[in-house]
Formats: structure tokens, C-alpha cells, sequence
């Protein structure tokens, strides 16, 4: 159902009806490179392909989920041979400085003409120097009449489809679930069609169902974003690495931000794991930091590389409970006054009030520990911190059993 010329896009007539800037660029033979940017399924591919055919040029396509600096070299090296071509590059705003970078040398020396797919602002997600090389062209979302009448069409003109003698009774449910994306509403149609008698009328009941039952839905500012991190997080606190991968699999494919699943990453190593094993938030503060500064298609293997070691790792929320049971004393104490031994004392008046007396230096005595009061006189002998039953803070409960005796009860 892929429009094959202007006439057939529906939405865009800003951009590809007459008299547009767009189409004048495309009678005059003068095509810019540019960024399409736009919603999901509002034709940014379409486009790209329309102005291929128009202008009789090789038209090369790389997706930004999965190719990398070598395959776009590979590109412009083909390009280069061909005296011009047409490069579309879909979800651009994915590379990275260094994939972006890449484009540069080709899209100056006219080597290729750069087509550019984005759903998000490329004044943030696509650098300086490749954006001053490109137009700008913004896509409107689809309107609710443009949605019916793809459908209707679809519907009439489709090969299988049409055979069915479908009816569109209702379709609040299939521009609902699809967010406006006609790509993601003509693929959730034929589920449905699929799953309806020959000749039975399509209905929002009928299309909840398939969609329960058949597709996967996520969407960034929605339920699905929340749930889908939940499931992310369960899942790697129940040490399951196989569902941890497969939720990530569900962000990534879904378009998440990368770095906000690795910073989700970095607080569950405190929060779920902690002290048990300090080297999971050595590895998920690495992880962030990497896929700040790689990018993708290879930020997907350092997510999992670290969610399948998260998931696998020994688990303890010590750290976390210590945190929430210090806040519930303070909140419940107010500011309870610091002993008068472990106070600063940098002036006269303050050593002449007693600030800091009696306080003993713990690396004067032996094995480094003398022991003396540090917390307020009010929560004397409290134990906050409570070392949970695995190797490492075993380790940790020895080691203060063996310096505080019998004082914090471990």
C-alpha cells in the first residue's frame, strides 16, 4: 500500500503538492540533501522513495538500528561509482557523532544525496555539521480523515483484502492503538482481517482483541513505557536474564532512550544489588557512560552485556533499606545534635568549647579500629545497616561482629 507517486501520499501536501518547495526542488532537478522529521507511518520512507523514482537516481537505504560506519563507507563507495545516488538512512537521529561524521565528506562533494528519516528534533539528536548540509522538511501528523481513507483504501485495493468484503463499521479502536502511524494501522487492519470470518464488518471490539492477543504495543510517554521498564527491572531483580534481555529487546525495538534504560540500570545496582557485589555498579555506570558515547546498532550489545550481568549477580537491598531507615529517623528525630568529639574544631573558641575532644583516631590503634560513639546520643547502639545473607556481606556482618561485639546486634 506503499504510495508510488505524490497523488497517492496522503497528509504531506504542504511538502509534495504543487507549488510546494519540494516539488519545485524536484521539477528543477536540484535536489538537497535533507531531514524528513516527523511522527511515526506519516510517509518520511514514502518520500524518500517517490523522490528516488522521480529524479531516476540509485537509491541505497540503511537503517540506523542496525548499520554501523562500515556499512555506510560501503555506501558511499558504491555511490561514488554510480555518479550519484540517494542515500536514505531511517531513524537518523540513532547514529552517533562518529556514524554522522561519515556522511560528511559524501554529502559535501555531492558523492551522495542525503536523505535523513527522524522522529525526533534533529536541532538535538543530529549534529551542526551534517544538519547545515541538509533542508528541513517537517511532516504533519496524519489527521483521522487521511486514516480512513488508507484504511478504505487498503481495503478496496489490496490484493487479499479486497477478496475478504470487509467493511469499516467502526474505527476508533484501529487509530487509537496505532498513535496515528499508518504503518503500524495497516499491520494491525490485516491482523484483524485475518482473524474475521469472510464478509463479517470490522469493529473496535473485535480490533481489541487482535491487539491484546497479536501485537506488542509500546509507546515512550505511555502505559506500555512504564510497565515495560517494570518487567525490565522484575526481571533482573528475580535474577531471570532471559526475560531481562527479551523486555530490553521490547525498549529498543520500541525506541526507548538507551540511556535511559542504562541509568535504570546504574540505580538498580545500588538499589537491588549494592554492597553483594560493588563491581554491578562498576559495570552499569560503564555501561551508561559506553552507550552515551557509542551509540547504536552497538549500544544494544553493551545493554545486554550488562543486563544478563546484573541479572546473574548475587542481590541484596541493604543499601537501599539503610538509606530508607536513616531518612525515617531523621524525618521522625529532627536534627539531633553531632557528639561534641566528632565535631570540627577549627577556631580557638570551638577547641575551648570542647569541639572535638576525646575523639580518638581509629588509625592510631590497632587493626585501625577503637570504638567510640558516632552516631547522636539519642539513637546509641540503632542499627541502620543490615547485611543481608550472601557471601560478600556475610563477610561484611563478620567483620563488624568482630569490631562492635554485641552493640549493633549483628
Amino acid at each position: 500500500m506503499r504510495p508510488r507517486h505524490t497523488g497517492q501520499l496522503l497528509g504531506q501536501e504542504h511538502l509534495t503538492g504543487t507549488g510546494s518547495i519540494l516539488a519545485k526542488a524536484l521539477e528543477k532537478g536540484q535536489l538537497p540533501s535533507m531531514i524528513l522529521w516527523g511522527p511515526p507511518g506519516s510517509g518520511k520512507t514514502s518520500i524518500a522513495r517517490i523522490i528516488a523514482e522521480k529524479v531516476s537516481l540509485p537509491f541505497h537505504t540503511l537503517s540506523a538500528i542496525s548499520s554501523g560506519v562500515k556499512d555506510i563507507r560501503e555506501v558511499i563507495e558504491k555511490a561514488s561509482q554510480q555518479q550519484g545516488a540517494i542515500l536514505f538512512i531511517d531513524e537518523i537521529h540513532r547514529f552517533n557523532k562518529g556514524q554522522q561524521d561519515a556522511l560528511l565528506g559524501a554529502v559535501e562533494k555531492g558523492t551522495i544525496t542525503l536523505i535523513g528519516a527522524t522522529t525526533e528534533n534533529p536541532s538535538f539528536e543530529v549534529n551542526s555539521a551534517l544538519l547545515s548540509r541538509c533542508q528541513v522538511y517537517v511532516l504533519k501528523p496524519l489527521k483521522e480523515q487521511d486514516l480512513i481513507r488508507l484504511m478504505e483504501y487498503a481495503l478496496q485495493e489490496d490484493e487479499i483484502l479486497r477478496q475478504q468484503n470487509r467493511s469499516l463499521e467502526e474505527t476508533e479502536a484501529l487509530i487509537r492503538i496505532s498513535g496515528g502511524d499508518a504503518r503500524k494501522m495497516l499491520n494491525l487492519l490485516e491482523l484483524v482481517c485475518m482473524n474475521l470470518p469472510e464478509g463479517a464488518a470490522i469493529r473496535n471490539e473485535t480490533v481489541m482483541k487482535v491487539a491484546q492477543q497479536k501485537i506488542a504495543l509500546y509507546d515512550k510517554k505511555g502505559e506500555q513505557h512504564y510497565d515495560i521498564i517494570s518487567a525490565f527491572i522484575k526481571s533482573m531483580r528475580g535474577s531471570d536474564p532471559n526475560a531481562a534481555v527479551y523486555w530490553l529487546a521490547r525498549m529498543i525495538d520500541g525506541g526507548e532512550d538507551l540511556r535511559f534504560i542504562a541509568r535504570r540500570m546504574v540505580i538498580f545496582a545500588s538499589e537491588d544489588i549494592g554492597v553483594a557485589n560493588s563491581n554491578a555498579l562498576l559495570m552499569a555506570n560503564a555501561c551508561f557512560q559506553a552507550v552515551d558515547v557509542i551509540g547504536y546498532p552497538e549500544s544494544r550489545i553493551i545493554l545486554s552485556q550488562c543486563a544478563i550481568y546484573l541479572a546473574g549477580s548475587v542481590k541484596s537491598n541493604a543499601s537501599y533499606m539503610a538509606i530508607e531507615s536513616a531518612l525515617d529517623l531523621v524525618r521522625q528525630e529532627g536534627d539531633l545534635p553531632v557528639p561534641l568529639h566528632l565535631r570540627n574544631a577549627p577556631t580557638h573558641l570551638m577547641k575551648d568549647m570542647q569541639y572535638g575532644k576525646d575523639y580518638q583516631y581509629a588509625h592510631q590503634f590497632d587493626g585501625n579500629f577503637i570504638e567510640q560513639q558516632y552516631l547522636p546520643d539519642k539513637l546509641e547502639g540503632k542499627k541502620i545497616y543490615d547485611p543481608q545473607h550472601n557471601a560478600r556481606e556475610e563477610e561484611i556482618r563478620k567483620f563488624l561482629k568482630s569490631k562492635w561485639k554485641e552493640k549493633y546486634g549483628y
